[in-house]
């Protein structure tokens, strides 16, 4: 039994966007209350985030563009960035400790305290450039996590999964030259952000290093495993990374108003069990999992238990 650690924080809750933005408060609700009633938030050991210093988060963001984004927080109301994505008075703070429980949650398992760690963030990360905010997100935990891996604990290779059902255009851009970090997504497409190409596969060094899995929407439980087992698993045995983040969004889920997959709670227990077996055979079954997308609340609420309960059997 995997020893799991769970990141949270009120914060979270303090960013807002509008009254009927899909990217609410609602969601990290709806996931505690159905982990509190359940049982299973009882078996996770908690992790504290901290604010992710300004060092770290310039690894992946430029300075100008963190300095514009904390400016143009609002004293109150709403601060629009694009069509998508706003602010909110308590959007930055939510979105630094963000990635900063990201960094606690690497902390922890490198640590020993917990094997497996869960971040139930908000904002989510992966569509934000080093440069620009975009598709709900305003900083990319999952790139910075990354980097915190490599230059505070010197490990080499990190393996990224990403499972949203839109494709993550910032972390990939943000490593796409690099060859000792292995992005792998499968997502809809065309879909938005309108990248993830099956001839998307890094620059320069890093040529190859970046594998793009597009699926025409209506694929489910048996398509996404047979992709995982083909493509991903092969390409990590070769890559053999000390470490594996899931971008973890549940918005493939066939009741997900935003995508037109059909995994269901079933599918994204199988998916969890492949990548733990990758991170077994590895990375000492080291697995860090942030929250992304997903926007049917009883939907989020049920895959991320089952993402969970897959962590703790492993």
């Amino acid at each position: 039994m995997g020893r799991v650690g769970f990141v949270w924080h009120p914060a979270y809750l303090d960013h807002e966007m509008g009254p009927g933005h899909p990217e609410s408060p609602d969601r990290l609700h709806a996931i505690l209350s159905h982990l509190d009633s359940s049982g299973t938030r009882a078996r996770l050991t908690a992790i504290e985030p901290y604010e992710a210093p300004r060092e770290w988060l310039t690894r992946i963001h430029d300075a100008s563009y963190l300095a514009d984004l904390e400016r143009r927080v609002p004293a109150r109301g709403y601060a629009r960035l694009d069509p998508d994505t706003a602010l909110s008075p308590g959007s930055f703070r939510a979105a630094v400790l963000a990635a900063g429980g990201a960094m606690a949650a690497v902390d922890a398992i490198l640590a020993g305290q917990v094997d497996q760690a869960f971040c139930a963030v908000r904002p989510p990360g992966h569509h934000a450039e080093a440069g620009r905010a975009m598709g709900f997100c305003l900083i990319n935990n999952v790139a910075v996590a990354v980097r915190y891996i490599q230059h505070r604990y010197g490990m080499a290779r990190v393996l990224i999964v990403d499972w949203d059902v839109h494709h993550g255009n910032g972390t990939q851009h943000a490593f796409e030259d690099d060859d000792s970090v292995l992005f792998f997504s499968t997502h809809q497409f065309p879909h938005y952000p309108g990248t993830g190409a099956s001839t998307e596969t890094g620059r320069g060094k890093g040529k190859g290093y970046t594998i793009n899995v597009p699926l025409a929407a209506g694929q489910g439980d048996e398509a996404y495993q047979k992709v995982f087992e083909t493509v991903l698993v092969p390409a990590a045995e070769t890559f053999r990374p000390q470490f594996v983040l899931i971008s973890a969004g549940f918005d493939a889920h066939r009741d997900d108003p935003l995508g037109g997959m059909r995994l269901t709670e079933d599918g994204y227990a199988a998916l969890t069990h492949i990548v733990m077996q990758i991170a077994h055979h590895h990375a000492s079954g080291r697995v860090l999992s942030c929250l992304e997308g997903g926007y049917h609340l009883p939907a989020l609420a049920r895959s991320v238990e089952r993402h969970l309960l897959a962590l703790l059997d492993s």
